[in-house]
């Protein structure tokens, strides 16, 4: 009995050192709530650039990718073949202009995730991506998940954690899309507030 009662203490202490480790990291921080929707505690701009693979001849530059078709209910019920049920991934550049990265230049992050269609009338797409910074300027992520609501000019992501110099943060992305061309390219502008933040 008296070897599980030291094992007991052993593992109860290590249990409390990791708690005080923990505490250690998050208190090195200060923790910043706005108090006003029109004051938030960081804000940005940032452009994501989809690249849809075509199936045929843009493999070297596409950036995201079908990995479920279509399904006949998207296509034989709906005049307009809304891709309900088609599932994308996506690791999309990210940019502070609306040019693409030209050369050896860094973009301002990578947005990795995914994106399903989940209407069947119209277009409708749900998203879930962490946005990926290791530059100079921001190291870590900030994740982010929504409905967008593509008949809307403007439409609203939560960001709802994040790592690195964004720990911890809430805030919100408004998205508009900026740029199309065709079904294979789209351009959103995100600005990025955010109401939760460690400094």
């Amino acid at each position: 009995m008296q070897g599980l009662a030291a094992s007991c203490k052993i593992v109860l202490v290590m249990f409390l050192l990791g708690l005080g480790l923990a505490g250690a990291t998050a208190d090195s921080r200060r923790r910043v709530v706005s108090s006003s929707p029109d004051e938030p505690c960081k804000k940005m701009t940032l452009y994501l650039h989809d690249i849809l693979y075509n199936g045929v001849n843009n493999t070297a530059n596409a950036t995201a990718a079908p990995v479920t078709k279509p399904t006949d209910l998207s296509t034989s019920h709906w005049s307009n073949g809304t891709f309900f049920g088609m599932l994308v991934v996506f690791d999309d550049l990210v940019t502070e202009g609306t040019a693409l990265p030209v050369g050896d230049e860094e973009p301002a992050a990578r947005a990795q995730g995914f994106y399903f269609y989940d209407k069947k009338e119209s277009y409708n797409a749900w998203f879930t991506f962490s946005l990926v910074f290791d530059s100079k300027a921001y190291k870590g992520t900030l994740n982010l998940m929504g409905a967008d609501l593509m008949d809307d000019e403007t439409r609203d992501l939560s960001i709802v954690g994040g790592t690195g110099d964004f720990f911890m943060a809430r805030g919100i992305a408004t998205i508009r899309t900026d740029a199309t061309e065709g079904y294979f390219y789209f351009r959103l502008k995100m600005d990025i507030k955010l109401y939760e933040c460690y400094v």
